[in-house]
């Protein structure tokens, strides 16, 4: 477990060496000879005894170091390689053999070969040193693999034989007595007396600073987190007191070197003494870290925890998450003593299997919580990221915490050690994550001045916390065995990046594409808010025409925006193009349909037959038109649903515009009457009550015409020139009101439809049974059937 968090804590410390060398490096040409010297050491190596593994990372990151020279080198005079090549295509193609050149043009041809061939011996150089080096440093790669596979595999004794216990005691006791031992040797020494007393009286500052530090750091961060949540509220008190928190883990950890130095400066301890003090600030900061994670994923009440468990479960989440904490801290300790005692790999087996089982059911039981609250989570929500991940994490911590010991008590202490501990830290880098999620989000909404359910739908959150998630990967990776050099050689393959055809795509090209679009679109969005707010108002063009120079200036900058990107990032347009055309005729088989809504939206962007405002009727559908893209126009009809209309049903097929060019439309109203009424007095009153109107127009005036002889009635109809079409129901509603109430008034009849029903043979109608005798008499439905009879 010591080594993950050293090799955790080495990775700073290695991108920090890595940059300062190629800093030294950068700009100086390769030293051939002295690399050959390195190289040819480096095989001699590999073909004769291999040594440790120390060694071998050594030579490793020394020919890694080359490596990332030679690459450097690789582009050495690329610009200058690019004019000659030009220069030369620039005479023409070179004649077949045998065939004459004329001389000028044949010694020019020459003299520019061999600078071709001069510029391009440097990068030539280069690359083959980079092909030498990477491959020795595959070899080495190889073997740390395999060592480290049998490490993993080798069996050693089991911790459940009886016959270990009574030496793993007593070794354990004899390193523990010895660091008493060494204390009384040392007491006797009158030069360490001395200085034990001059340095006592700092030691005992150092020790009183250490216990307030332990005493009172808890106490200060409560008060100082109650001050802060009664003068701030919502995202700024959350922020404010995750700030605070971090106190319970610097105050004590600062408490804990205090004591180590007081107990250095004594200058009484020994050997195994003084390892133990050292490594007591390391064993305590993974309490405090314990601690200060259990009660940041796990608080009290589950507010602002990013993966709750139920209520009843958080103290003892806590608990679990600061006994795991005191488990590392104490195998960090035994290795410490191990190392002073030399104990033998029996009797570590034996010391550190209580710790294996104690971690792996705590593992186990923060696993099935984790897990069974994530379900929970993700039934209510199943959008959210962290409950799936939890899910898959919890599972895997039950399945780690049970094989572990399992392991242990067979005889595979290491990989024992390869599941458990990275398990336990798994966990906790899942927890910090978590816990970062939830800063980043109360930042977010502090910044942004909103509130909590706002926040929820909010994309940039989400991203920095994937960001976050990302830029835990090398840590897990270390957690899990990974080691820097091989940390370094996924950074070096990733810089490589991948060949399509003569271009290079790296990651680092990918950065510069996303930078240059996301530019390019700002820049598009920019100019756009200012044609539509600043420069096209002051114009004569409609709404319906600034829309489509607006909708066209936004096409075109994303277009060019990628073409830009995309060339920023070093790829040739021309092999695009290539591929392009070998897949237009199949694309366009696929997506003729989607082709075809583009083409109309652009001719109805350009020709505009319709308009942002305009009232339409197309097919089935009639509303009004709020947004015209190229694909497809929406429009919202008039009980406020809106419909996605293809374009090519615009281009293809009939459309009626209410209101192109102008609001004035016609509405026609028809009414029947009674056949006795006065045709000519029922025209005089519709032409009134039409005229009365204030949206009907008064040239043209209205027209009433007595159009047929219903079946029922006298049909009139009236055709009525509106100012303003877009009212056109409400002046139908108006006049059919007005038309019942002045006919009410005049005694004129609306009459409704009447049929009669005549049945040619009703003879050929089943009878039904006759009633009982004593009924029979009774019934009124015979005489009115023999009233039918007779009638028919």
């Amino acid at each position: 477990m010591r080594r993950q968090l050293s090799a955790i804590f080495g990775l700073v410390l290695a991108l920090v060496w890595s940059t300062s060398l190629l800093a030294q490096t950068d700009g100086q040409a390769p030293d051939y000879t002295s690399w050959d010297r390195i190289a040819t050491g480096a095989e001699q190596i590999l073909a004769g005894e291999l040594p440790a593994d120390p060694e071998l990372e050594t030579v490793r990151s020394q020919l890694a170091n080359w490596r990332e020279r030679f690459r450097d080198a690789l582009s050495v005079n690329k610009d200058r390689i690019g004019t000659v090549e030009d220069q030369i295509a620039g005479l023409g193609p070179a004649p077949e053999p045998g065939q004459p050149e004329p001389g000028a043009i044949a010694q020019r041809r020459d003299e520019l070969t061999a600078q071709l061939l001069a510029l391009q011996e440097p990068g030539l150089a280069a690359e083959e040193a980079f092909s030498r080096a990477a491959g020795l440093i595959s070899e080495i790669d190889t073997v740390l693999r395999e060592r480290q596979t049998m490490a993993l595999m080798q069996l050693g004794p089991s911790p459940l034989n009886p016959a270990h216990w009574q030496a793993a005691i007593v070794s354990l006791g004899g390193t523990l007595g010895q660091i008493g031992a060494e204390l009384g040797r040392n007491w006797t020494v009158d030069f360490k007396r001395a200085v034990f007393r001059r340095n006592l009286p700092f030691a005992l500052a150092f020790t009183a600073l250490g216990l307030v530090l332990l005493l009172r750091a808890g106490p200060w961060v409560d008060r100082a987190t109650a001050l802060a949540a009664a003068r701030l509220s919502g995202p700024g008190a959350r922020i404010a007191g995750f700030a605070l928190s971090t106190g319970r883990v610097i105050l004590p950890y600062a408490g804990f070197l205090a004591l180590s130095e007081a107990a250095s400066s004594l200058v009484m301890l020994g050997m195994v003494g003084r390892a133990q003090v050292l490594a007591l600030p390391e064993a305590a900061l993974v309490v405090c870290v314990g601690l200060w994670l259990g009660r940041r994923a796990f608080p009290e009440g589950g507010q602002g925890s990013p993966f709750p468990p139920a209520p009843e479960r958080l103290a003892e989440a806590r608990l679990y998450a600061a006994l795991l904490g005191v488990l590392l801290a104490a195998d960090i300790l035994l290795g410490r003593l191990a190392v002073a005692g030399e104990f033998t790999d029996a009797t570590m087996a034996v010391l550190r299997f209580p710790i294996f089982v104690v971690a792996g059911l705590m593992v186990t039981r923060l696993g099935l919580m984790l897990a069974r609250q994530a379900r929970h989570s993700i039934v209510e929500d199943p959008v959210q990221l962290i409950p799936r991940a939890a899910v898959w994490l919890g599972r895997s911590a039950v399945l780690a915490g049970a094989v572990g010991p399992v392991l242990a008590a067979i005889g595979y202490t290491q990989a024992a050690e390869a599941i458990v501990f990275p398990s336990v830290l798994t966990l906790a880098l899942f927890a910090a994550v978590g816990v970062g999620a939830m800063v980043i989000r109360d930042i977010y909404a502090l910044a942004a001045g909103i509130d909590d359910d706002s926040i929820d739908s909010a994309l940039l959150p989400v991203l920095a916390t994937l960001v976050l998630g990302a830029l835990s990967l090398p840590v897990l990776a270390l957690i899990w065995g990974a080691t820097h050099t091989q940390l370094a050689e996924v950074a070096t393959r990733l810089r490589e990046g991948v060949r399509i055809g003569e271009t290079r795509i790296a990651p680092a090209d990918l950065v510069i594409f996303a930078l240059v679009f996301v530019i390019g679109y700002g820049l598009t969005r920019l100019l756009q808010a200012l044609m539509r707010t600043t420069v096209l108002p002051r114009t004569r063009m409609n709404e319906g025409g600034r829309a489509a120079v607006t909708s066209g200036i936004g096409y075109v900058g994303i277009f060019l925006a990628a073409v830009v990107a995309i060339t920023a990032m070093g790829v040739d347009l021309s092999n695009i193009a290539i591929v392009a055309g070998a897949l237009s005729v199949g694309i366009g088989f696929g997506l003729q349909n989607i082709v075809s809504n583009f083409v109309a939206g652009i001719i109805l962007l350009v020709e505009r037959p319709i308009s942002r405002g305009d009232w339409i009727e197309v097919g089935d559908h009639m509303g009004i038109v709020k947004d015209i893209s190229v694909r497809s126009t929406r429009i919202q009809k008039f009980d406020r649903t809106d419909v996605i209309v293809p374009n090519a049903d615009f281009v293809s097929g009939p459309v009626t515009n209410w209101t192109r060019g102008n609001v004035i439309g016609r509405v026609t109203v028809s009414v029947g009457v009674a056949y006795h009424s006065d045709s000519r007095k029922v025209e005089a009153i519709l032409r009134e009550i039409c005229e009365a109107h204030d949206l009907v127009a008064r040239d043209p005036a209205p027209s009433i015409y007595f159009r047929s002889f219903g079946a029922d009635a006298l049909e009139f109809d009236c055709y009525c020139i509106l100012t303003d079409v877009n009212y056109k129901f409400v002046v139908l509603s108006d006049i059919n009101h007005r038309i019942i109430e002045r006919f009410r008034e005049e005694n004129i009849e609306i009459p409704f439809s009447q049929r009669d029903l005549w049945l040619r043979n009703p003879e050929a109608l089943p009878r039904p049974a006759p009633a009982p005798a004593a009924r029979r008499d009774s019934r009124p439905d015979d005489g009115i059937a023999r009233d039918a009879d007779a009638d028919s």
